[in-house]
Order: C-alpha cells, then structure tokens, then sequence
C-alpha cells in the first residue's frame, strides 16, 4: 500500500498505509547476515573481562567499557549482593514517591563529593539522565548548543526539550563562537562529550569555557567515558584540564568504569532540586535497583583506595596508541582508551571485523551513520586488567588482518 492519490467514483481519497511496511522493507541488517559478517549481539557466556567466551570460544575482549576492570570485582559483587539481600531486586516505585532508598540518598552524596560538586542526582540509566536534566532545564525561550558529533543521548534530549537546538562542527571552536554570537539575548547551554565515544578525543574543554564566559552561556559534559579515566583522581575530563570549578553540570553514566548501570548528573544545590522536581523522566520512572546502587558505591571507594587501576590503564592505552600507529592504522585524534581503527567502507569494515572475530579478537563495527560515510571503523577500547600479553596479541592479530587486506 501507499499514500498516492487514486480515483474512486470520481473522489479522490487516500489509500490507507500499514505501520509495519517500513518493517517488511528493512533489509540492511539481512543483507549483512547473508555475507556472514554480521557484527552485532554476539552472544557473550561470561563476564566482561579481558578474556570472555562466545559460542564456547574465548576471545580477547577489546570491545568493552569496562576501562578499570571492576565489573567483576570480589567487593562490588559483594556490595551487589548485600543490597539485594536487604531491599530486595527492586524499588517498586520512582524515586518522587515510594522507590527512594537510604542508598540512594548516600551514592548521590558520595557522587557530589567524588565530583567536588555541590549535590548529585541518580537516574535509573544513562541514556534517561541526558532526557531528563536537558528536558527539564531547557525551554521555549532558551538555546541548546551542541557539538555536531555528541552522543544520541544529547540528541534525543535536546529533541524532547522545547528549546533552539543548534550545532556546531566537531572541536570547531570558530564555528561554537559563531552559533554564540547568533545567541545574544536568550539563555545557553553548551552541551558536550567530555571524551567523544566514537573517536576517543577529547572536548576542547579550555576553549569551550573562555567562549561560556564571554557570552555568558553554561555548560553541560557528558562524561560517560571520561570519569574514571580522565584525571589524576578519575573525576574526569574537568579535573583533566584543570575545569572542575568552571563547568556547570558533569553528567555520567555508570556502564563504563562505575560498573553498573545507571547515570547522574552533579551540579550546584539550586539546580539539581530543580530538575529533582522538573525531570520527567526522573519522575515517571522507577527507582535504580538496590544491587545497582550498592555496586555504584563500592566501584567509587576503589577508584579512590586503589589508584594504581587507573595507572595500569594509561599504561595499556599508550602502548596500544603507539603499537596501532607503528603498524600503519588510522587512528584519529584519539588520546584515551577508546581508540579507533579507521578502515574506511562499510563493507570493509565488516570484513575487518569478521577476521579479528576468527582469529579471537572481540572489537566492535562501527558504519554509517553512526560515523561519517567513508570512515567507518573497528572500535577498540582497553582495561585496566589486560595484562601485556593480552595486548600483544591483539597487535599481532590486527597486523595480520591489516597487511592481508591490504590497509597498512
């Protein structure tokens, strides 16, 4: 069926349209599976460690947030495990009315302190804490100004607010002065990955908080991959530059290095009671799950007893720059443990892809439109607990598949 005009009688009327052939038409993903080098939900049989095990087999894992290794940490299954013996696997309600627990209250303190913020705000994931804190501060009268290549998170917030949203080129510090300068005269947030999940660069966070202060706009850093990484403390892409005091709102999320899930944001008292009693998707949301919460905490007091994760982690994340380079890769800008091997096509990168996965490197695909047409690329990021050998032998596989196809 379609939506062209037809004559009946004499009338013209519409033919009806049936939801679902968008469905029946969609055969990308089919077409991939038909070469046999689908990339996507590999089935994993273990925990997200440097080695895991697919179909039986094990692999080394270079396709994992999991940059300080905790995931499967004695103490924080512990943690997990208490707090589900104590409240149970769920909250039963939202945090507005029934769902918040006495833990809740105490990891949103620990989160302020660790962020050196004033107050803190737990949400259930990460994706809902962009939703919410965006939806909830932006409106009609107001401009949300974002980088081109922020997280699909910032994107869909910015699309459930009511506010201007308006974009600018990737890094382009010339380019954010303009959208700016277009603004005088309505309320600005900048809105910005801290560490860009894709290309593994960093925000120019200096510049980004010279050009705040001249037009008089606030800023918001998803640090999602930057806090536990960035820093000397972990704190993240703020403390990295020196910004702590100068950046508005820090949000995370705890899938990466805090070894849950979940997300929150950290900002001055004043803000977050707002947006505790503004945010939608806070509000009309369940509660975080005890055993998350308690895993939260516990992955927070070891960052901070344990400093040497975060050392081991910068040791791996240099030696695989300089080892991915030596061989001939592409690897962008990146300067943190996500680091990019750019293969070009689509297709390409399929067939990289299948190779690593045969010969026992778990990495991810990425394709269009997720990067740009003609930078597609095999996702690599690295943990803390890949031990050299591990690390070695990833090189050792992607200079084989390299030189075979051709790429270095």
């Amino acid at each position: 069926m379609d939506s062209r005009l037809v004559q009946d009688s004499g009338m013209a009327v519409k033919k009806d349209i049936d939801l679902f052939d968008k469905c029946t038409r969609f055969t990308a993903a089919k077409d991939v599976m038909a070469t046999g080098m689908y990339p996507y939900f590999r089935v994993l049989e273990s925990a997200q460690e440097p080695e895991v095990v697919v179909a039986s087999r094990k692999m080394i894992m270079v396709g994992s947030n999991n940059y300080l290794g905790l995931t499967n940490h004695a103490a924080v299954k512990a943690a997990a495990a208490e707090a589900l013996h104590k409240y149970g696997s769920g909250c039963a309600g939202s945090r507005f009315l029934n769902g918040t627990l006495d833990i809740h209250v105490e990891l949103e303190e620990k989160l302020a302190a660790f962020m050196k913020k004033e107050s803190a705000l737990i949400f259930s994931t990460g994706f809902q804490t962009n939703l919410g804190v965006i939806a909830a501060l932006a409106g009609k009268d107001d401009v949300l100004i974002i980088d081109k290549t922020n997280h699909a998170s910032i994107i869909d917030g910015c699309r459930l607010s009511f506010a201007e949203v308006r974009k600018y080129r990737h890094n382009d510090m010339e380019d954010l002065e303009r959208v700016l300068a277009q603004s005088i005269g309505k309320g600005k947030l900048i809105i910005v990955d801290g560490v860009f999940s894709m290309e593994g660069d960093l925000a120019d966070l200096p510049s980004i908080v010279s050009l705040a202060e001249k037009y008089c706009a606030r800023i918001m850093v998803d640090d999602a991959h930057g806090i536990g990484v960035m820093g000397k403390h972990g704190r993240g892409t703020a403390e990295h530059f020196g910004l702590e005091d100068k950046v508005d709102l820090v949000m995370g999320t705890y899938s990466k290095s805090l070894a849950s899930i979940g997300g929150f944001i950290a900002a001055s008292e004043p803000v977050i009671h707002y947006i505790k009693h503004t945010s939608r998707p806070l509000i009309f949301s369940a509660s975080p799950p005890p055993a998350s919460v308690a895993a939260v905490s516990a992955a927070i007091d070891i960052i901070q007893q344990e400093p040497e994760r975060l050392e081991r982690l910068w040791h791996n994340t240099k030696k695989m720059l300089a080892g991915l380079r030596a061989l001939g890769f592409n690897t962008g800008d990146s300067v943190t443990p996500v680091i990019p091997v750019i293969v070009g096509d689509d297709e390409r990168a399929f067939q990289v892809g299948r190779m690593l996965h045969d010969r026992g490197v778990f990495a991810n695909v990425v394709v269009s439109p997720a990067v740009p047409a003609g930078m597609a690329l095999i996702r690599t990021s690295y943990m803390a607990t890949h031990t050299d050998e591990h690390l070695d032998r990833v090189l050792e596989v992607f200079g084989s598949v390299g030189r075979e196809l051709g790429i270095i």
